[in-house]
């Protein structure tokens, strides 16, 4: 049985232009499907605009130091390793 599948979110055109002008488009579409699904679900569901403000603060830091999620650890698959 396969697990029910959440719907894909809309990116908001300001966490769109936010990723942008940091320069983060690209570390975010790196991320796996479900973290920025997650990511856009976690932040879009804020109630005012400080806690929406500081959860996208939280993604662009996490998306520039390449490590982190929704501030959990997380590391990419590989990260570490010794080649």
């Amino acid at each position: 049985m396969m697990a029910a599948r959440r719907p894909r979110e809309e990116m908001p055109a300001d966490i769109a232009d936010a990723l942008s002008a940091h320069g983060l488009r690209d570390a975010y579409d790196a991320r796996p499907p479900y973290q920025r699904n997650d990511w856009l679900i976690w932040i879009k569901a804020a109630k005012r605009p400080q806690t929406r403000a500081k959860r996208l603060a939280l993604m662009l830091s996490e998306l520039a130091a390449g490590h982190g999620y929704m501030g959990m650890a997380w590391h990419p698959a590989g990260a570490g390793k010794q080649g």
